[in-house]
């Protein structure tokens, strides 16, 4: 085990309060999904009984553990999927939680007090993907899912709030089979070929599938008329569950049901000789495959599965998060068992005298931070509260200490500015914060003006290895001179002397816009303030 992982591991640990362990023994986790190149994944815990403040609430940690990191998936073709390795092995800090969590915001809350603590380490990496959330959400009389890989946390809420209403629009949905008489021996996974059906079909999917030597197989579910397609969350009805059960177990692209059709290229009658096919009168859905014979009665055996499970409960799953804040399955929550001892890896003590010495090296308390912020930069708590939240912390006190740069702007910059550029999906987690810093103390020598610094990280980002300079020249924005800066606010005074004349003060802002687009951030706007200020009083005076 890296001593440096286990190190920072017990400073987290003593920050939230936990007991570390005596000595901390390594497991292996076992691992299936090919994420790992030899089947399973290594974790130790390291300490226990931990609680962190959240407004006047006291949440439990259970477990904080060293864990190592797996490959990262980066796409899938048919039933292969491609992994890259430069993630496997890096370790990882896992902090649990006790189930005292009871609303979407408040999960959120306590997802962000645990980043402030690991950020407040100054020893985890920054950017998305470095915490990553793992969120296990239930619901009276409905099921545990673990929601797996929300990266940002302003999606911590949503997420949770749409595994809610999934929840409870799968309660309904049972409770509507009840309603119906349905029970689970009602239903068989009689699977029928019906390729005969779409000999001439115009459905591309289909076709291309039949030309490939595939077969069209469905199966009859008696009494789900018009619930397959009802929508559990936005953008995702029962029907897609389904699919995906029937895409894991399967490994096929995906399902068509009746409650979709007709469409896709599928016509009226092609669906009226699949009822015929099947026997399906109008109170029954179906739900058939394109693929190869064992895919497809994989894959519908599955959806059979899953149907009978709505009739009486929601299934305890394992699920991951989308963009969005929609969630799809991933696999089925796994048991206990998987957990052995590592043989090969010794225990290791964690003695007294080392966490002292963890102890005499710890930071300072997020809070304790946010109070000296403000004292010591003047910042509002506002400000200060973005800061602390962000990952530049330790580069906003760097900065503000080497410059006579505005705290507040710099602040400002880390903060706002930057989250303004990840909206315009510029990345600004492949900038060193060498760079950033270097930024700004070509701002604080003059070299170009502090509006200048979206634009000069924009391009870096795009021109991957570039030096500053070369920033600099190609954009062009090297500060002119007071000379010259002088000649273009002369010039525009001149070209808005009737402006002037009319609005007197009132014409600074105009003119501080038209010169400012010009200058391209080539000139520091307080220096343009105030030269068009004095030309605004002489023109008044003549």
């Amino acid at each position: 085990m890296d001593q440096e992982a286990l190190e920072i591991a017990l400073m987290v640990a003593l920050m939230v309060r936990a007991t570390s362990v005596d000595e901390t023994h390594v497991m292996r986790k076992v691992v299936i999904d090919g994420s790992t190149p030899f089947g399973f994944q290594r974790t130790a815990v390291v300490a226990l009984n931990g609680e962190v403040e959240v407004g006047d609430k006291g949440v439990p940690i259970q477990t904080i553990c060293v864990e190592e990191d797996a490959c990262r998936k980066i796409r899938e073709e048919d039933a292969t999927v491609y992994y890259r390795l430069d993630r496997l092995g890096i370790p990882l800090i896992e902090v649990v939680t006790g189930p005292v969590i009871n609303s979407p915001e408040e999960a959120e809350e306590v997802a962000l007090a645990l980043g402030r603590i690991l950020r407040a380490t100054g020893r985890v990496r920054r950017g998305l993907g470095t915490i990553r959330q793992d969120l296990n959400v239930s619901i009276r009389g409905g099921a545990l899912s673990e929601v797996k890989g929300v990266q940002e946390l302003e999606l911590v809420s949503k997420v949770v709030a749409y595994e809610v209403q999934r929840q409870l629009t799968l309660l309904e949905i049972r409770d509507e089979l009840g309603r119906r008489g349905l029970n689970e021996e009602d239903l068989r996974d009689d699977i029928i070929d019906v390729t005969e059906v779409f000999e001439a079909t115009k459905c591309r999917v289909i076709k291309n599938a039949l030309e490939n030597g595939c077969r069209v197989m469905a199966v009859f579910l008696p009494r789900f008329s018009g619930l397959l397609g009802i929508e559990l969350v936005p953008g995702v009805r029962f029907g897609t569950e389904l699919s995906d059960y029937a895409k894991f177990w399967g490994r096929v692209g995906g399902i068509f049901h009746s409650d979709e059709l007709p469409a896709f290229g599928i016509t009226g009658e092609e669906v009226a000789r699949l009822r015929e096919l099947l026997k399906v009168v109008e109170e029954d859905a179906f739900v058939f495959v394109a693929d190869r014979r064992e895919n497809a009665a994989d894959a519908l055996k599955a959806v059979v599965e899953r149907v009978k499970t709505a009739i009486t409960r929601i299934p305890n799953e394992t699920r991951n998060a989308y963009p969005d804040g929609t969630t799809h399955y991933s696999r089925p929550r796994p048991g206990a068992a998987r957990m052995y001892p590592e043989t090969d890896v010794p225990p290791i003590p964690i003695t007294a005298e080392r966490l002292k010495k963890v102890e005499e090296g710890l930071p300072e308390p997020p809070e304790v931070r946010l109070s000296r912020l403000m004292k010591d930069y003047g910042l509002n708590e506002k400000l200060a509260t973005q800061v602390i939240n962000s990952d530049y912390c330790n580069l906003f006190e760097v900065v503000a200490r080497k410059t006579r740069i505005a705290s507040s702007f710099v602040a400002a910059t880390l903060t706002e500015t930057f989250k303004s550029m990840k909206r315009e999906e510029i990345d600004i987690d492949l900038l060193s914060e060498d760079l950033i810093e270097n930024v700004f103390t070509l701002v604080d020598s003059g070299t170009v003006a502090k509006e200048a610094i979206p634009e000069v990280l924009a391009w870096m980002v795009a021109h991957e290895g570039a030096e500053l300079d070369d920033a600099v020249e190609a954009l062009g924005l090297k500060m002119v001179s007071e000379k010259e800066l002088t000649a273009i606010v002369e010039r525009v005074v001149r070209e808005n002397e009737a402006l002037i004349r009319e609005r007197k003060i009132g014409a600074l802002g105009p003119l501080m816009g038209v010169i400012m687009k010009e200058l391209r951030g080539r000139a520091d706007a307080k220096k343009v303030s105030q030269l068009i200020k004095e030309k605004i009083e002489e023109l008044s005076k003549g």
